[in-house]
Order: structure tokens, then C-alpha cells, then sequence
């Protein structure tokens, strides 16, 4: 694999240092990079890592339904792993944690009694296993998500040069048109290869996009094989059936989630609990329509008005079955806009303490709404170099907030109340403010 430099080791390195640290669960969705984020940090800031997989090796689940002690664990694993295990000197990985629930309850004991070993686990289905209650001890370990790779971290592993143009990045500075043009271009490549870890190593290394869509395909087989195996009260079907709509439910004209496009005559219970599932797993970003553009935005959730969008850009585009030279080509085709906000979402998430929400009734909407504070932003997503949508501009009228921004193709620049963010820079929207 290739050099990949991924935001989240700084995010453990800190973890690692910090006085309250308890045992690290990452969570994500499957192949996002979670094992491979887990060994590069025992790899380069420990002096070794011992890496234990339940789903691989049966037999340890056994040490931690029978044992309680983590002085024991300590001893059987050190057996199992052939090394000696030391405290701050070695870490200790789980994966595949979800396939032991004994061992997750476990951490709660290294939090009490063995804080001086340091412990970080992993799976995949982890959040569907951490959404109910009681099943994991609350309080006692960190939590952190794992996303597929951000634009600039797909900058940094694609093109190093540019990246580092793109660091340098600052509020309100004119951008070159040269660096402007090869931005776009690499936002362009990044619509057709998103962030899935496999996706970008084999961009780097073979530049081929008829493999990228073999591995996306292998990858949508993967998660719908997991749909069917899962083994919750959530019926596989269902699950299957809502996975499967989100093209057709993002290419409606307001691309509110309708369940009745899921199937003739669905109704919400029918669907309700996949559709948690397959946000709770990460497979979808879930956004709320909320009745105010006020804060918090979370009082004025409307809990049945949602859009849903998929995790990772690339596998929406191949799910949508876009052709490659309709997005290289600058040419306008149907689906550019629900792409277009899939990107901006997945941009947002992890940037924002608050998720983003959108604002729908009979006359307006605006598509995303960023809580920065106490400041409610407006956000509109535009696909293209087009100008703004009335409602867009009619709420900056009546509203004079602060802030509001707008992405589309067109240059960095402030624009009377607007500011105009090129797509390539959602991922600093934080810092440009």
C-alpha cells in the first residue's frame, strides 16, 4: 500500500499521550482503513503491537468469556501473541471486536484496573452493535469514526505538490487560475475514485479506472453480502431494498426519503429500522429537514423528513452507474447535483460538531445548514459554474446572516454576502470562515 497519511493518527497519537485516555474503539464502516490505521500506530509510536482478529481466531473468545482480570488477559494474550506485553510500550489491537461482545465489556476492566495498557479495537458493524443499549460500557472507552479518505487526504496520497499549494490555502486569498484548473480537476478524479483506501491505492498505482470500478463493484457486493448476514431482529431484506433506492431516491427532484419508493405502498415502519441500521452501520449519512433555520438545530428536527446519502462519493457514482466522460467532460447530466451534496456532506462530516441539516418547505430550499456556533450558515451545493437558486438568495435577503456559502466550479471570492467556495475547498470550510 502505498504511503497513505491519514488525518485520523493524529487524532491517536494525541489519544495516546492524553491523561484521560481510556481503551480506543474506532468505528466505520467496512474497509474504510480502521485495521490499517490501528497498525500503522503501533507500527511508528509504539515499541511493538500485538493484533488479535475475532473473527479470524476463534479460540480467543474463550479468554474473555471465562477471564474478568486483565492482569490474566494480559498473560494469555502475551501467550498467544509469543511476546511479552508491556504497559505504554506495546498496544494491544482488537479487530473485528463486534464479533466478541465479551471482549468489548472487557475494556471497562482495562479502563478500572489496567489503564497503563494500552488497548485500541476496531470492527466493522460496530455501530449497529453500539446503537443498542447496554451493549457496550458507556463511559469507559473513546470513540472515534472513521470516514473514507477526505479530499485532502486523497490530495496528499494522489499529488503531493498540490497538496501542499492546497495547505497553503488561506481565508479570502485569490487562487491562480493553473492551480485553480488542476484542483478541479483532481475534485473531478475524486468524484469517480472517492475515498475508499483500495480506490486511491489503486488510482496511485495503476491509474486504470476500469479497475476502480471492479473494486467498487467488489466493495457494493461486500456490505450487501453483510446486509444478508447480519444477525440482528432488522429484517436482511429490507435492509437490501432501502440500500438499493438511495440512487433512485436522491434523483427525485427534492430527493426527500420517500418509502414509498422503496417499495409501492412502504410504509415507515416497514423501513424504519433498516434505515437505522445502515446509518448506525455508516453505510449512509442521514440529514434532518428541520422546521426553523434557527439554533440548535437539532430542537427543530423534523424526524420524518430526511435525505439519505451514501458514505463514500465514489461508490454513489457507481452505484448511479455515471459514466466517467460525463464527469470529466464538463457536460451537465442528470445526477450531478445529488452527487454534488454527497460530496459537500462527506466533506462535512468529522469538520462540524453539529451534523448539517437542510431547510425544505412549499417555497424554499436550501440545501445544507452548518451550526458554527451559535451562527446557523446556509449552504448551497451547485455542480457546476451556475449561479445561485432564488431561495438561496431569498433568504440571504431577509435573513443578512453572517455567512453564507456557496460551492459550485467558480473561484474563490466573496460575491456581496456570498461566499463563493470553489468544491475543492469543503474540506477547509472550518478554517476559511
Amino acid at each position: 500500500m502505498s504511503r497513505m497519511k491519514r488525518n485520523a493518527i493524529q487524532k491517536l497519537v494525541a489519544w495516546k499521550s492524553s491523561e484521560d485516555r481510556k481503551p480506543m474503539v474506532l468505528k466505520g464502516a467496512r474497509q474504510v482503513g480502521k485495521t490499517w490505521l490501528m497498525k500503522e500506530l503501533g507500527q511508528n509510536y509504539y515499541d511493538s503491537y500485538v493484533y488479535f482478529n475475532f473473527d479470524e481466531e476463534d479460540e480467543l473468545k474463550s479468554i474473555f468469556e471465562i477471564n474478568k482480570n486483565p492482569q490474566r488477559i494480559i498473560e494469555l494474550l502475551s501467550l498467544i501473541a509469543g511476546e511479552r506485553i508491556l504497559p505504554e510500550k506495546t498496544l494491544i489491537i482488537f479487530d473485528e471486536i463486534q464479533e466478541c461482545p465479551e471482549a468489548l465489556n472487557t475494556l471497562k476492566y482495562f479502563k478500572e484496573k489496567a489503564n497503563e495498557y494500552h488497548v485500541i479495537a476496531a470492527g466493522s458493524l460496530l455501530g449497529t452493535l453500539l446503537a443498542q443499549p447496554k451493549s457496550y460500557p458507556v463511559g469507559m472507552v473513546n470513540l472515534l469514526d472513521i470516514y473514507p479518505l477526505a479530499f485532502d487526504e486523497f490530495l496528499e496520497a494522489t499529488d503531493e505538490s498540490l497538496y501542499a499549494y492546497y495547505s497553503s490555502i488561506q481565508k479570502e486569498q485569490p487562487i491562480e487560475g493553473i492551480f485553480h484548473n488542476r484542483l478541479l480537476e483532481a475534485y473531478n478524479y475524486y468524484l469517480i475514485i472517492g475515498g475508499m483506501p483500495e480506490c486511491v491505492s489503486s488510482w496511485i498505482a495503476h491509474k486504470d479506472p476500469a479497475k476502480i470500478s471492479q473494486i467498487q463493484k467488489e466493495l457494493i457486493e461486500v456490505y450487501e453480502n453483510d446486509f444478508s448476514k447480519h444477525n440482528g431482529k432488522v429484517n436482511s431484506g429490507r435492509i437490501l431494498m432501502v440500500f438499493r433506492s438511495i440512487v433512485a431516491q436522491l434523483a427525485k427532484p427534492n430527493e426527500k426519503f420517500m418509502y414509498g419508493a422503496v417499495r409501492e405502498g412502504g410504509r415507515a415502519r416497514d423501513f424504519e429500522e433498516a434505515i437505522e441500521w445502515l446509518v448506525s452501520a455508516g453505510m449512509l449519512n442521514r440529514v434532518y429537514n428541520v422546521s426553523k433555520m434557527e439554533h440548535p438545530l437539532a430542537a427543530f428536527d423534523k424526524l420524518d423528513q430526511f435525505k439519505l446519502f451514501v458514505f463514500d462519493t465514489g461508490l454513489l457514482k457507481h452505484m448511479a452507474g455515471i459514466d466517467n466522460s460525463a464527469i470529466l467532460l464538463k457536460t451537465d447530466y442528470q445526477f450531478k447535483g445529488p452527487l454534488t451534496e454527497n460530496y459537500v456532506l462527506q466533506q462535512f462530516r468529522g469538520q462540524f460538531d453539529v451534523e448539517p441539516r437542510y431547510y425544505s418547505d412549499k417555497n424554499s430550499e436550501i440545501d445544507f445548514l452548518i451550526q458554527y456556533g451559535t451562527k446557523i450558515i446556509p449552504v448551497e451545493a451547485k455542480g457546476g459554474e451556475d449561479k445561485s437558486a432564488p431561495s438561496f438568495k431569498k433568504y440571504i435577503a431577509d435573513r443578512q446572516p453572517e455567512y453564507a456559502l456557496r460551492y459550485s466550479k467558480r473561484g474563490y471570492r466573496k460575491d456581496g454576502s456570498i461566499t463563493n467556495l470553489p468544491l475543492y475547498l469543503a474540506r477547509k470550510t472550518k478554517e476559511l470562515l
